[in-house]
């Protein structure tokens, strides 16, 4: 069985992917693991997880920290804002399937949209907490 962060991180792809409204903005799948070199903005990768225990004394439990990246330089900081409010419209409070686990919540916990220093393009990012754990 995968690790639950790995599931989890498949489960929002697979979401973001499949989303037409995401897609439209931008301008197709564009949803990646790493930065690609020479992808055309706008864009989506996902960033750094953290993981830690979770664990009660009688359930066991993950917390995992999600950080995504938008990237957009040619509609400025109003297309960056739109894909962020579309990115957490879609995963905020999401029901997602994470193989032999159950995700107790999905929550957004910090925004952030900014102009790169010394660049045009702007960066937006989302950070998510969520909970999981095992199925008995």
């Amino acid at each position: 069985m995968a690790h639950p962060s790995s599931q989890l991180q498949q489960s929002i792809f697979r979401v973001l992917t499949g989303d037409a409204a995401l897609t439209g903005l931008l301008g197709g799948p564009k949803v990646f693991d790493r930065r690609p070199e020479r992808a055309a903005f706008p864009y989506l990768t996902l960033g750094r997880t953290a993981v830690v225990d979770w664990s009660t004394g009688t359930e066991d439990g993950s917390e995992h920290i999600l950080t995504l990246h938008i990237w957009a330089r040619g509609g400025g900081k109003q297309e960056t804002y739109a894909i962020m409010d579309r990115v957490t419209e879609t995963l905020n409070d999401a029901a997602l399937p994470v193989d032999g686990h159950h995700l107790v919540n999905l929550q957004l916990q910090f925004a952030e949209a900014r102009q790169e220093p010394d660049s045009l393009t702007y960066h937006g990012i989302l950070r998510f907490r969520a909970v999981t754990e095992p199925l008995a």
